[in-house]
């Protein structure tokens, strides 16, 4: 029998580490063969170059997409989107994939799920069902709709992708398989690098040894007109508690630009000299970090996902992460230099959490590569009711 050819498209950084266990057990699996496509901000130095990073892990990229259009607004968005369709409509009538597979909500994904399905190409699309703001709520329920088989990370996205009239049978919880790298981290929690010796960044040099903070925070693309005064709250916050910090810079989306120029502006202006800011790092690297640090502050579905397992402290700031599931190492606040303040002031001193479990418990990836070695791949359905 000829092994089903399963073509993954990644569009972005965090979403490689959202992947990255299940690509491996699908380039393992003997009856599967792994086409990569690189697309998006992926390929972007300016957003950290995730494609050297897939790259050195030994994976072999079938094609390279380059759709992303400048000017991080919601009409650049758009025509990024479009843009994308048309170009991974040629990559898939290629590779002629027996499946692809989407990956969780990004404004860009809905270019994947369009030209595949489109095609009539069976649509996996990972993590769908859960609820957030912003656009990537309307786009992750559309992914779903456009999508045959449904690889969800938790219980209650489930249930909800299964209210939007998918086939039950069709909808699997196989947890996230980010947690299987948070799982790894876990069993293996030392910080053996140094993180500015081995990723250089900009910034202060940080005696970050005697205690740190990361802070990841993105643009709201539903409020992207605030995004340089969102973050300069954030800022002025984290240069008042004086705590050392890794600051990572934000996704590609409508208020990027306001974010990244906050962010300088701050830099040239108030000189802070307890942050360090990077663009990326390797994913065992990121999380590594993460789970040494005293919490995590800003608004990043790591907060709530990987955070969540690792029982590290988060500060979840504004709307970005609106009603996703979370356990109890999330504490929320506004975009309000005090109320950010206290509420890290309060995590820093709080100890680590115990280990949840509610996004998976760190054997994802296996789990996906035999539902795609096995399943039913279908590109017809019907709602249920």
């Amino acid at each position: 029998m000829p092994k089903r050819k399963i073509c993954v498209v990644v569009t972005a950084r965090p979403s490689y580490s959202r992947i990255k266990t299940a690509l491996t057990a699908i380039k393992e699996h003997p009856e599967l063969e792994l086409q990569l496509v690189i697309a998006g901000s992926a390929l972007l130095d300016r957003y950290g170059n995730a494609v050297d990073f897939i790259e050195k892990d030994g994976f072999e990229i079938a094609a390279k997409v380059f759709m992303v259009l400048e000017g991080e607004n919601p009409t650049t968005m758009a025509k990024t989107t479009g843009l994308g369709v048309m170009e991974l409509t040629n990559v898939f009538y290629n590779l002629k994939p027996d499946a692809v597979l989407t990956i969780a909500d990004r404004f860009e994904t809905i270019a994947t799920s369009i030209a595949a399905a489109y095609q009539n190409i069976p649509l996996v699309h990972i993590q769908g069902g859960e609820v957030t703001g912003s656009i990537d709520e309307k786009v992750r329920h559309a992914n779903t709709k456009l999508a045959d088989l449904h690889l969800v990370a938790s219980e209650d996205a489930r249930e909800r992708v299964i209210k939007l009239g998918e086939i039950p049978e069709k909808v699997i919880n196989t947890g996230c398989s980010s947690i299987d790298l948070a799982k790894e981290i876990l069993e293996s929690p030392t910080l053996d690098f140094d993180p500015i010796k081995k990723y250089g960044g900009v910034g202060s040099k940080l005696n970050w040894k005697t205690g740190y903070i990361v802070v990841m925070q993105h643009p709201v693309t539903t409020e992207y007109q605030e995004a340089k005064a969102h973050i300069t709250e954030t800022l002025k916050a984290i240069k008042k508690l004086d705590i050392p910090t890794f600051w990572f810079w934000p996704n590609v989306d409508a208020g990027s630009d306001g974010t990244s120029n906050g962010i300088r502006t701050f830099r040239e202006l108030e000189k802070p000299k307890n942050i360090h800011f990077f663009k990326n790092m390797e994913p065992k690297d990121f999380l590594r970090l993460l789970k040494n640090s005293k919490a995590l502050v800003g608004n990043s579905s790591v907060g709530l996902r990987e955070c969540a397992y690792l029982g590290v402290p988060v500060v979840n700031i504004g709307n970005r992460q609106y009603r996703r599931t979370r356990a109890s190492n999330v504490m929320d606040t506004n975009y309000n230099l005090e109320e950010i303040l206290k509420a890290t002031e309060k995590s820093t001193n709080t100890n680590h959490f115990e280990c949840s479990e509610i996004y998976g418990k760190g054997n994802s990836g296996k789990y996906i590569a035999e539902i795609l070695a096995t399943s039913e791949l279908t590109y017809s359905k019907t709602i249920t009711y």
